[in-house]
C-alpha cells in the first residue's frame, strides 16, 4: 500500500517539436492583449520564436514586450506591473530561462494584486496573495530550472542583506506550458551545461529528498534516466533535436518533482549564495552537486543499517554504470563518482570565479537550511562542502 502525498497539478501541457505554433490556437480563447516578457535577445536571435511572433500577428493579437536580463529582483517586477493597467491585459506569455519565466509567473501574479511583489515574497513581507493572476503560458528556451511547472516565482535581491525568496501560490502554475524543443536549438553550450546541471540537481535531491514519494521517484528516475542519454550530447551538438527533447522532458519533470517533493542542500546553498552573490543559479547548482551528493553518501556510508536513501543512491549507481553484479557500497560511490565527473566534463565554473573567498564560507552557511536533505550538516561541515568547490 502506497504512502500517503500530496500532489500539486501541473499546467496543460503542448510537448514536442513544432508546438510553438499551436500557441494561437490555444490563446485565441484566452482575449487577444498579451503581454511578452522574453530574454534580452532570445526572440531576436531565434528564427522559431520569430515565426510564432508572426502567426501572432496574423491572427490579430496585440503585443506589448518587456525583457529581462538577469534573475529577477522586485523592483523588475514592480517596473513591469506597474507600466500597466491590469485590464489591458489578458495574456502574459514568458519565452526564455528560467528567470523570464519566473519573472512571467510573478508579473501575471501581480497585475491583479497591485502593490509591490515584495509585500508576498516567503521571509520577506508580510502580505498573502489571493492567487489570483492574469492567464499565464510559459515557453521556456532552456532546460533547467523546470519553472514551466512549479507553482513559484523566485525573486533575489542581491547584497549584504540580500535574499532569494518566493512568490508562491498553488494557482501559479503557469496555465499553459509549451515546452518545444525546437525553441532551445540556440541555446550556447556553456548555458545548455548549466541549466542541465540544474535540472538534473533538481532531479536528484527530489528523488532522495526526505518528502518524496512513490510518484515523484518514478518520475525523478525517468528524468535522471534522460539527462544521462541526452545531456552531454545537447551540449557538445546543440542541433541535436532529439537530445534538445531528453533535455526539454528532463526539466518539466524536474519541476514537477521539486514542486511536490522539495529539494536538499545544493539548492539551499544556492539560495543563500544568490542573495550574496551575483551568480547564476543553474551553474552554483551544478558545480556543488556532485561535491554535497558525495558528502552525503560517505555520511550515509558510516551510518549502521541499510535505509531506503542507501538504496535510492545504489539505484542511481546501477543506472549510471549499467553494471548489475556490483554491492550497494560501490554503487553509492559510483553514483557520487559520476555527478563528480560530469561536472568537470562540462567545465562548471567554480564558487571562486563569482568573487567567493574563503571569508565568504561561514555567513553562506549561517544561512543555509537543508530540511528536505537525507542528511543534516552542521555549520562546520557546510563550510567543508563549499571549500571544495572554491
Amino acid at each position: 500500500m502506497a504512502n500517503r502525498f500530496n500532489l500539486i497539478r501541473i499546467p496543460k501541457l503542448l510537448f514536442g517539436a513544432g508546438q510553438a505554433n499551436e500557441l494561437p490556437g490555444l490563446l485565441k480563447y484566452h482575449g487577444n492583449r498579451i503581454l511578452v516578457l522574453t530574454g534580452l535577445s532570445s526572440f531576436r536571435q531565434n528564427p522559431e520564436i520569430l515565426r510564432m511572433f508572426s502567426l501572432l500577428d496574423q491572427r490579430k493579437f496585440t503585443m506589448q514586450f518587456e525583457s529581462i536580463g538577469r534573475e529577477p529582483t522586485p523592483s523588475d517586477i514592480d517596473g513591469i506591473t506597474q507600466k500597466y493597467d491590469p485590464d489591458s491585459i489578458d495574456i502574459v506569455l514568458a519565452i526564455g530561462g528560467g528567470s523570464v519565466l519566473d519573472s512571467g509567473k510573478a508579473v501575471s501574479a501581480m497585475l491583479p494584486a497591485g502593490g509591490s511583489v515584495r509585500d508576498y515574497l516567503e521571509g520577506v513581507g508580510t502580505k498573502t496573495h489571493s492567487g489570483a493572476k492574469k492567464y499565464f503560458v510559459a515557453l521556456p528556451t532552456t532546460a533547467g530550472t523546470g519553472s514551466e511547472a512549479t507553482s513559484n516565482a523566485v525573486i533575489s535581491e542581491t547584497g549584504a542583506n540580500g535574499f532569494k525568496k518566493s512568490l508562491r501560490h498553488e494557482n501559479f502554475v503557469p496555465d499553459c506550458a509549451v515546452v518545444d524543443p525546437v525553441l532551445a536549438l540556440n541555446c550556447p553550450a556553456d548555458i545548455t551545461a548549466s541549466s542541465g546541471m540544474d535540472a538534473f540537481t533538481q532531479l536528484v535531491e527530489s528523488y532522495v529528498s526526505l518528502k518524496a514519494n512513490s510518484y515523484t521517484d518514478a518520475l525523478a528516475l525517468d528524468g535522471i534516466a534522460r539527462i544521462k542519454d541526452s545531456l552531454t550530447n545537447a551540449v557538445s551538438n546543440g542541433t541535436d533535436l532529439e537530445a534538445r527533447s531528453g533535455m526539454a522532458y528532463a526539466a518539466f519533470i524536474s519541476g514537477i518533482t521539486l514542486a511536490n517533493a522539495g529539494l536538499g542542500l545544493t539548492h539551499w546553498f544556492a539560495s543563500s549564495i544568490g542573495g550574496f552573490f551575483f551568480a547564476p543559479h543553474g551553474t552554483i547548482c551544478g558545480t556543488l552537486m556532485g561535491t554535497v551528493n558525495r558528502f552525503n553518501i560517505t555520511m550515509l556510508l558510516q551510518q549502521d543499517g541499510i535505509s531506503v536513501t542507501h538504496n535510492k543512491y545504489a539505484t542511481l549507481g546501477k543506472l549510471f554504470s549499467g553494471e548489475h553484479d556490483r554491492d550497494l557500497n560501490w554503487y553509492m560511490n559510483f553514483a557520487a563518482d559520476y555527478m563528480e565527473i560530469l561536472t568537470e566534463k562540462l567545465q562548471i565554473r567554480r564558487l571562486g570565479d563569482f568573487g567567493i573567498t574563503g571569508q565568504d564560507l561561514d555567513r553562506i552557511a549561517a544561512v543555509t537550511d537543508h530540511k528536505a536533505n537525507p542528511v543534516k550538516f552542521d555549520r562546520e561541515q557546510l563550510t567543508e562542502i563549499l571549500k571544495t568547490r572554491l
